[in-house]
This record gives structure tokens, C-alpha cells and sequence, in this order.
């Protein structure tokens, strides 16, 4: 390595980086497969982070002022596969416990992959059974049950009086990570419970086999309630288990519903008649809209199957190749650093298809580079966030709830696919020109970073986007979903031998499914669970209780419909937004579609408008605060505080958050789901561009090509890009008209700031503390070199090394060059992350 070049020091337990002009991330095989990281609901305060390891060589790495950034971090392979962000970390199982399990899930996907293309005789719900029969037991054994029973119950000394006796063989956690003897009967249990169904035994009037069972529908046997209650129970336990208690505690609440609803006053619009325990536990365990319903048919298929081919993906070296791509595709322009993170959330989420997983490995690459381009710690964050949110957004593999809108809606995954194609371009346009202008109000610079030509890089291994064109290409000639991804696994497979360090031998092959099929048990335990809301909003009619109970609300403050539909629409996005923060983004979409797509579909809005409505609110409750998963993954790793960083994900989600309303709002507002003529669809595309870069400007509080913007500004622009995503044709030239005139506005102030001249002392900027008065300068635009610096004498953090690089940021008064600090304090051995943000951020805009 050249001298001066910061290489990132890899964790203790990571292989040997890659040879020079290679890839930097590599995956390390074998283990217990990929595991999710630690990250919950109730996460600590990430800026403990800044005391790990990890935290204390990303300082070091940036404190080599001047030097380019090596990267040599192995960590993409931390992600999991996994296409649900509310995961609770599993267990890192070892011996032969790790390796009990990973042969069940290695049986499992051999399941899934035969059900692609030799369906079991006896019908899906057959299938779903079985699979449940698989995937359950694991939950218990992979995932911690968080409770502890109290000492004197299990003979135990309290914790205060145990001997502290050190652990010879290995750290405490990894005999805690152990599956305890209630995991193991739970499993059992499961096992039990889940096949009773199929069992061909028959004791009186219970069991008996598939056929029986399905006869006795709607007149269980005694034996048959115990067990779907035994389900019941089992299926909440776990779904609590890998999300917490709020889905939990809600599914509880449709159940009691469903029970005690006869008990309402009759006058309630949600009152029914009521359900004896009898009807619920048929309704769930023996029916088509249970725990064996549409949700859990979602992801036993589909999402399984892609969870498999991601993590095929993943070990054949895709996820380094996609980040190593970015970062070298980017490396020579000013917004660079913030580009590379923007592009690699988009790439690996193909991958990954987590939002938070996303997040936290694109973090761990490129923070170093964006904190020394000079991004605050919350900016980068939250730029991040919303990089890693887009992966559930994006195609060609959309979040899970992506396929249970084809499901609900009865159309091809590729109609779905299509759907997203004109939001995910507006979502990433917002997302990039948030990025270049931060670049300007920061004042970033560009980082030297130690990576190989892009070109070289594509020639190289290209290859791996092969994979992705070959499931377009399938769906596009009508193969079937779960058939063009399992071609694109084998593709993926061969392909892997075109790099020596990637090959998918018998082993890895068999890692790799295992890991799928463990990535998919959140998602399973989520749909499973959410067959007690859709069985209980099907039975009692509560869909269409709760839509008529919005649509009134609504009509009681208006008259006009289209007013009407505003504030359905305005009540609705709420609720999404309320329900998201509580439940996990699968389980967001189910309960919204069965609640609030009635109220939608009853004012006339077009199915697919609905759906993708009820899917983009589900999908950001990851930026919405205060629980914003995403934000908190990425505040972990820039050490920016956690609040902020997810107010900034918000800002640079703000186009995801109005591009929906467009849908349901306007007729027009179908074109921007492709749902139109080709000419429809491109007007409408590009007026949605235009409101997302008015956007964009209000946002960031800045005119690309003309300077920064001012309060008037921003609001013009702010009411430009409303009104233009209305898409309507007097909106558009309102719009368009409020734009002119912002920018007319702005060239004006900067005409006029230019005139001043630099002996007008309003145009002086502040003292600089620690450096000399950037006297004379220009106010707003480029500056006129002010005085130099006094050797030593240095601003920390807002001119590096130099003497006073200006008093004022954001196009505020440039300082001049000055004369080098040397060593003196203040020589600028801080980074430009935080003091650049706050002499460069607010000193400069009271001086414009």
C-alpha cells in the first residue's frame, strides 16, 4: 500500500483482504450463515458507537487528512438476506445445533424448489402446511424468546450474588445463544401442531388425514379447537419474537374484537354480531383467509424463493462487486462520496431487499468517505437511510409486500414491476438532487479513494447483472415469478465460477439456501400472524365498517368530492403512516389494505392507485420517525444522533411521501404508475420530475446553477412542487409559473449582492473564531479573497490545514487561501463534518 493511504482495519475474525485492483468486500463462507445485525425498536443511543472498535478506525481512517481512503472493509457479508426490516437479531448458533437447523432449512428450500415445478397432489393449502410444519419450529430455536423468569423460579442465585466465573472456552454470549429446554419443547410443539392437519391418524371424530380435516370445516372437533388454539398462541409467541410486542398486541386486539364485538353498543358502525371461540379458531385454522391464507401463500412462494436467490446472489460475489462499482463509478466529482451512497443502496438492494440491512452495509463502505467530503454525521445518515429504504422500493425485486399486492389484485409481478418503475425514478431523483445541493451547502470536496477503474471493474464481473436481466426477460415472455427467479438462481450459480474466490461449491450452495430460507422466518412468522386480522376483518365486515366510518369523517368537513377524496386521502396517509410506526412493513400493508383500501376503492379510485398508495406508506414508515429503523441503522454507524439523522431520511424521502397522493388524487395521477399512452405516461414523468426538483430546492434551500435560496424562494418552490405533482393542467402552469419566479427572485439577490462590492460592510462576514476576519469578501457568491491566516492560526475543521478558508459557508464569504497553519492549534486536525456545519451552515446563511 502507498504511503499515506488509511487502510480501514478489518474485524478481528475477517479474512484477508482481496489482491490490489480487486474487489474490497468479500463474504466469508461457512459459519452459521448471514445473521441480521443488532438492531431493534428499543436500539440504544448510536452515539455509544463512537466507542467500538469499529467507530474508533473510522476516526482514524479520517483523521490521515489529505490521504485517499483504501477500502478494505469486508462488511457487506454482515447484512442479512432478508426482505423485513423489523427483524430482531437471531441467535448465532454454533455446533451441531447450527448445524440441526441449517439441514431443516436446507430441507425446506429443497420444499420450495420442488413446489415450483412438481406442485403437491393435495393443493397449496397442503403445501402451506407443511412448510409452516418447517419453517416454525425454527423460529423458537433461531430466534430469543427476551424473557426471563425470576430466579426463584428457576433455582438460579440473582445476578448480583452469582461468582463472576470467566468463561475459558468463549465470551458468556455465545452459551446464552444456546436454544434453552422451553425453546426446544416450543419447537416441538410447533412440529406437532403445525402436522396435525396431515396426520392420517384418526382418534374419534378428530384427525384422520388432509381430506377430514378440510371436511369438518365449520364443524371443528374439540381436538381440532385445542390445536388451532395451540397455533394461535404458537404463531404470536413467534411473531413477538422477531418483531416485538406491538404486532402481537394488535393482532390480540382483532381477536378480542372478533369476540367481545357483540357486546357493542349496535348504534357503533364497527359493532357485530360476535364470534364464538369456536368460529374464530375455524376461521383461522381452517379457511382460506387464516394463518393459511393469502399472506403466508406470499411468502412460502415468492419471497422465499427470492430470499434464496439473494442469498445465492450474495456469495457469488454480487454485493461486492455492486458497492465496489458505485464507489469507483463516482470517485472523481465534487458530490461524489454522496453519489456513491445513493447508487450502491440502490445496486445492493437487489441484494438484500432490507432497507435497514441495506443502510447498515452501504454505511460501513462509504461513511468514511462522505465524512471526509465533509457531510455532518446526521446529513450522511439520513442519506443513507433513504438510500437503503429505495431497496424495498425499487425493481426488479420490491419488498415482500410487493407480492402480496399481486396476490390481492390478481395481476403478474411484472404489472407490479411496472407500477414502481416511474415512482422509483422520482424517488431517486429527489434523493440525487438532495445530494448535489448538500454538496454545495457543505461545500464538500472530493475524496481520493483507493479503487479500480469502473470500466475495468465491468468488464471484469460485470456478469452479475445477468441474473437480474434474465427475471425481467422471463417475466416479460410470461414465465411464471417463482420460475424466472429460480432460473435466475441457477444462472446466478454458474456464473459464480467465473471468479475463483466466488465459486459456489456444494458447501457454499448449501449455505447459501439454508440462509434463505432463515432470512424468510421473520417474514413467515409476520404473514402467518396477520391471517388473525384478515380472518377477522372478513368475518365481521370490519373493512367496510372502518371505510364507510373515513369517507363520513371526511364528508362531515366537506361537501365538494374532490375535497372529499383529499381528506380521505390526507386521513388515510396518516393512518398508514401511525400503523407503520408499530408494525413491520408486511404486516403495514395487510392490515392497510383490508382497513383502508375499502375507503378508497369506495370514492372511486382505481385498484392498482390504491394498492401502490397503500404500499409506498407502508414501505416508508423505515423514515418516519420517531421509529425509524433505517435512521437508526445509519446513526449507528455515522455516530450522528439518532433524532436528526431521521429527520434528515425524511427530507430525502420527501418525494416518496407526495408521489403516492399523486396517485390516488387525479386521474392523471395513474400516468406516473405507467397506466396510460406512452405519450400520457412521459408528460407525466416528467411534470413529476419538475415537482420533485421544486422539491428538492425548498428542502435543501438551494437553486442548482444559481445559488443558495431564501425563504421566499423556498416557499414558491415548496407550493411549485404541490401543485405540480397535482397534475393538473392549471396546477402545472401555476407551478411552472412559481418556479420563473422563484428563480427570477434569486438571480436578483444575486445580482444584487454582487453590485454591493466588497467595501459595503454589510458584505464583511464574521469572525472566524480561531482565524482572522474573512474581510471583504462577497457576500453569496464566490468571495473575494480575504485575509490570510497567521501560521498556526488555522480555522479547525472549516479550512483543513489553511489558514481561514472564510468566515462563512453555504456561498457565503470565502476566506482566502491564508497562510498554511502548521502546527499550531487549530491547524485543522478536526474533521469538516461538525464545525463545517456549523460555521459553514449558520454563520453563512445570517451573513447572505
Amino acid at each position: 500500500m502507498p504511503d499515506g493511504v488509511a487502510k480501514i482495519p478489518p474485524a478481528a475474525d475477517a479474512e484477508p483482504g482481496p489482491a490490489p485492483g480487486e474487489s474490497t468486500l468479500e463474504r466469508p463462507a461457512g459459519g452459521s450463515g448471514p445473521q441480521p445485525p443488532n438492531l431493534t425498536r428499543d436500539t440504544e443511543s448510536p452515539r455509544d458507537a463512537e466507542s467500538t472498535p469499529g467507530a474508533k478506525a473510522r476516526h482514524d481512517v479520517e483523521s490521515t487528512r489529505g490521504a485517499p481512503v483504501a477500502l478494505a472493509t469486508p462488511g457487506v457479508a454482515d447484512a442479512p438476506v432478508a426482505f423485513d426490516d423489523e427483524e430482531r437479531p437471531a441467535r448465532r448458533l454454533t455446533g451441531p445445533v447450527d448445524l440441526g437447523v441449517a439441514v431443516v432449512a436446507f430441507a425446506v428450500a429443497l420444499l420450495v424448489l420442488w413446489q415450483v415445478f412438481r406442485p403437491l397432489a393435495q393443493g397449496s393449502q397442503f403445501y402451506l402446511i407443511v412448510f409452516l410444519a418447517g419453517v416454525l419450529p425454527l423460529v423458537f430455536l433461531a430466534y430469543r424468546s427476551g424473557l426471563r423468569l425470576p430466579d426463584r423460579l428457576t433455582g438460579r442465585l440473582p445476578a448480583r450474588l452469582a461468582p463472576r466465573v470467566p468463561d475459558p472456552d468463549g465470551p458468556p454470549e455465545r452459551r446464552r445463544d444456546l436454544p434453552t429446554v422451553a425453546d426446544w419443547l416450543l419447537a416441538g410443539l410447533a412440529l406437532v401442531v403445525c402436522l396435525y392437519p396431515v396426520i392420517p391418524l384418526a382418534f374419534g371424530n378428530a384427525g384422520g388425514g388432509y381430506d377430514a380435516f378440510l371436511d369438518r370445516q365449520g364443524l371443528l372437533a374439540p381436538v381440532d379447537v385445542v390445536m388451532g388454539a395451540l397455533l394461535l398462541v404458537l404463531l404470536v409467541e413467534a411473531c413477538r419474537r422477531t418483531t416485538g410486542w406491538i404486532l402481537p398486541v394488535v393482532c390480540l386486539v382483532f381477536l378480542g374484537y372478533g369476540y367481545y364485538g357483540g357486546l357493542l353498543p349496535q348504534t357503533w358502525t364497527i359493532a357485530h354480531a360476535g364470534l364464538d371461540f369456536g368460529q374464530i379458531v375455524d376461521a383461522f385454522y381452517n379457511s382460506g383467509s387464516g394463518f393459511y391464507g393469502t399472506p403466508l401463500d406470499v411468502a412460502a412462494t415468492y419471497i422465499v424463493l427470492f430470499t434464496i436467490y439473494g442469498a445465492v446472489l450474495d456469495l457469488s460475489g454480487a454485493g461486492r462487486f455492486f458497492v465496489d462499482l458505485s464507489v469507483a463509478a463516482f470517485r472523481r466529482s465534487r458530490s461524489a462520496a454522496g453519489r456513491t451512497a445513493v447508487a450502491s443502496g440502490f445496486l445492493l438492494g437487489t441484494v438484500s431487499g432490507s432497507g435497514t440491512a441495506t443502510a447498515v452495509s452501504v454505511g460501513a463502505v462509504t461513511w468514511p468517505i462522505l465524512r471526509r467530503a465533509g457531510y455532518p454525521a446526521e446529513h450522511a445518515g439520513g442519506m443513507l437511510a433513504a438510500a437503503g429504504v429505495g431497496a424495498i422500493l425499487s425493481p426488479p425485486t420490491l419488498g415482500a409486500a410487493a407480492f402480496i399486492v399481486a396476490e390481492y389484485l390478481e395481476v403478474s409481478y411484472l404489472t407490479v414491476l411496472g407500477w414502481a418503475v416511474i415512482p422509483t425514478l422520482l424517488y431517486y431523483l429527489g434523493i440525487l438532487l438532495a445530494v448535489e445541493i448538500d454538496a454545495r451547502r457543505f461545500k464538500v470536496r472530493p475524496v481520493e479513494v483507493a479503487a479500480g477503474s469502473a470500466w475495468r471493474l465491468l468488464a471484469r464481473f460485470g456478469y452479475h447483472f445477468s441474473s437480474l436481466i434474465v427475471i425481467v426477460v422471463l417475466l416479460a415472455v410470461g414465465v411464471s415469478a417463482t420460475r424466472s427467479v429460480v432460473y435466475a438462481t441457477g444462472l446466478a450459480v454458474l456464473l459464480s465460477f467465473l471468479d475463483r474466490r466466488s465459486w459456489l461449491t456444494p458447501q457454499r450452495l448449501f449455505a447459501a439456501l439454508s440462509a434463505g430460507v432463515r432470512g424468510v422466518l421473520p417474514v413467515v412468522a409476520v404473514c402467518a400472524a396477520a391471517g388473525i386480522i384478515t380472518a377477522t376483518t372478513t368475518k365481521t365486515g370490519l373493512g367496510a365498517q372502518f371505510a364507510s366510518l373515513l369517507v363520513r369523517g371526511a364528508q362531515a368537513l366537506a361537501d365538494d368530492p374532490t375535497v372529499v377524496l383529499a381528506l380521505t386521502v390526507v386521513f388515510a396517509a396518516v393512518a398508514l403512516s401511525l400503523l407503520g410506526l408499530a408494525v413491520p412493513v408486511t404486516a403495514s400493508f395487510i392490515i392497510g389494505w383490508v382497513i383502508i383500501g375499502p375507503a378508497l376503492l369506495a370514492l372511486g379510485v382505481p385498484a392498482p392507485a390504491a394498492a401502490m398508495f397503500v404500499f409506498y406508506y407502508s414501505v416508508l414508515s423505515e423514515v418516519t420517525p420517531p421509529t425509524a429503523l433505517a435512521a437508526v441503522g445509519a446513526a449507528a454507524i455515522t455516530g450522528g444522533r439518532t433524532v436528526p439523522t431521521m429527520w434528515q431520511a425524511l427530507k430525502y424521502a420527501l418525494p416518496a411521501f407526495l408521489a403516492p397522493i399523486a396517485f390516488v388524487l387525479t386521474g392523471p395521477g395513474e400516468y406516473l404508475l405507467g397506466r396510460g399512452s406512452p405519450l400520457e405516461v412521459l408528460w407525466a414523468g416528467l411534470v413529476g420530475c419538475l415537482g420533485v426538483a421544486a422539491l428538492a430546492v425548498a428542502t435543501g434551500g438551494w437553486l442548482l446553477g444559481v445559488g443558495p435560496a431564501g425563504p421566499v424562494e423556498r416557499v414558491l418552490t415548496a407550493l411549485a412542487g404541490l401543485l405540480l405533482l397535482y397534475l393538473h393542467p392549471v396546477s402545472i402552469a401555476i407551478g411552472v409559473a412559481l418556479i420563473v419566479i422563484a428563480v427570477l427572485i434569486a438571480l436578483a439577490r444575486r445580482r444584487g449582492t454582487v453590485e454591493t462590492g466588497p467595501d459595503d460592510p454589510a458584505s464583511a462576514g464574521p469572525p472566524v473564531p480561531g482565524g482572522t476576519t474573512g474581510g471583504g469578501g462577497v457576500t453569496g457568491g464566490e468571495g473575494v479573497a480575504g485575509a490570510g491566516g497567521a501560521p498556526g492560526a488555522g480555522v479547525s475543521g472549516a479550512g483543513g490545514a489553511t489558514g481561514g478558508e472564510g468566515a462563512t459557508g453555504g456561498g457565503g464569504v470565502t476566506g482566502g487561501d491564508g497562510v498554511t497553519g502548521g502546527a499550531g492549534p487549530g491547524a485543522g486536525a478536526e474533521d469538516a463534518g461538525s464545525r463545517r456545519q456549523e460555521f459553514g451552515s449558520s454563520v453563512g446563511e445570517e451573513a447572505k
